[in-house]
């Protein structure tokens, strides 16, 4: 049992370092402001986008193994140029406002707990971020600040000291509750923008090709195809991933729910006020839970989103250059991943609030992301490029309904506004 449990994680590798980086400061701002504004009515969505967001990240992982690229590799060697670089366009646009977002967000953590200005910590954190991967790796990044991210963990004891009602509870979480509201279907357009996001999307097919490099398939020959064994693996890692990052999406909305919300605190404009559904659990612990678990989810998630626009702009171009490549080697990259650090960071000096700027960035995720999959599922069903790994008739057609699905809260969102 105990070799069987070793082996299982083991496995795990690309799914779950992308199912990490699905709860960044973003997503934990985006649960903790649906859970304050609408109680425990959204927590059906956590069920709801499992399947959706695992789909979409399976089709990725499957594209990678079998191709040997990545995802802008491989648009470029199979779409006109204005769908690459269009590809490559919707990427960055919600990568830099992204990376601002969360570096705004761990900055406004750490002002709560020290009282030095965020604008301070803000650069602080962007030249921490850039140093260590220039100077170290992701892997390195990863395995140093993903105990971190346990922290988030706490939700789940906090959901529960926090004394929630339990029918009401099971009866969102089975029975679907939309608004016709603008606020409500932001939310929602929210909520899949930060569990279906566009850069998991690069990052993912870029991260199982940089496995197979690890096993000395240095080539695209060597790397092309994939059996069925490395599928199977492939699809457990991913799945876990996508598991573990939507029960703690389920948790911070429930917590948040049964703490501010049940209280009257249905509006969370500071990082202060979204603490406090710790207080239950941590009692005045509860800033200093919240801020280390911001800023273990975002030193894991900055990295990603700043390489995940580098891996698209390189294999777009056909540069040289991965995250595990000395900036020497690879300076155009390592150009891409700076330039889009620096833009993130000019954005938190625009004036934005901080908690709002991380719902939003979900919001623009959820908005772009349907063109891009479009894309994947396209791919992905080409049995020119996949031979006989093409999407089984589940896959694709859950592909084809996160489309619909996204687009069509996208579009009554902008109907409602």
């Amino acid at each position: 049992m105990r070799g069987r449990v070793r082996s299982f994680f083991a496995d795990l590798g690309p799914g779950l370092i992308s199912g990490a980086a699905d709860d960044d400061p973003s997503g934990i701002s985006t649960y903790s402001v649906t859970g304050a504004s609408f109680g425990y009515a959204p927590l059906w969505t956590a069920l709801f986008s499992f399947p959706l967001m695992a789909a979409v990240q399976l089709m990725c992982a499957r594209l990678g193994m079998v191709t040997g690229r990545g995802l802008a590799g491989v648009l470029r060697r199979n779409h006109s140029r204005w769908v690459l670089w269009g590809a490559c366009f919707l990427l960055i646009v919600a990568n830099v406002f992204n990376i601002g977002a969360d570096l705004g967000g761990m900055a406004e953590a750490t002002q709560m707990m020290t009282g030095i200005s965020s604008l301070v910590w803000t650069p602080v954190y962007a030249l921490l971020i850039i140093s260590l991967l220039f100077w170290t790796s992701y892997r390195f990044i990863a395995r140093v600040f993903k105990w971190l991210t346990l922290v988030l963990f706490v939700y789940i004891i906090a959901a529960f000291l926090a004394r929630p009602d339990w029918s009401a509870v099971l009866r969102s979480t089975f029975v679907p509750h939309v608004e016709w509201s603008s606020a409500y279907l932001a939310t929602f357009v929210g909520i899949l923008g930060t569990t279906i996001s566009p850069y998991l999307f690069f990052w993912q097919a870029s991260q199982e090709v940089e496995e197979e490099r690890k096993l000395g398939r240095k080539t695209v020959g060597q790397r092309r195809g994939a059996t069925d064994g490395e599928l199977r693996k492939s699809r457990i890692d991913v799945i876990t991933g996508m598991f573990i990052s939507n029960v703690v999406m389920y948790f911070i909305i429930l917590t948040t729910a049964a703490t501010l919300h049940a209280h009257g605190q249905t509006s969370i404009e500071t990082a202060q006020q979204a603490a406090e559904a710790l207080r239950p659990l941590a009692g005045n612990s509860a800033y200093l839970l919240f801020t280390l678990g911001l800023i273990g989810t975002g030193m894991l998630a900055v990295p990603v989103l700043a390489g995940a626009a580098a891996y698209g702009v390189a294999e777009a171009s056909a540069w040289r250059g991965t995250l595990e490549d000395k900036p020497h080697l690879a300076k155009k990259f390592y150009a891409v991943v700076a330039a889009a650090m620096i833009l993130g960071l000019s954005l938190d000096y625009a004036g934005f609030n901080a908690v709002r700027m991380l719902f939003w960035s979900a919001v623009l995720n959820g908005v772009l992301a349907p063109p891009l999959i479009v894309l994947v599922v396209l791919l992905t069903s080409n049995r020119k490029l996949m031979g006989d790994h093409v999407n089984s008739p589940l896959l694709k057609w859950l592909g084809w309904a996160t489309v619909v699905i996204m687009t069509v809260a996208a579009l009554a969102m902008f109907v409602t506004l």
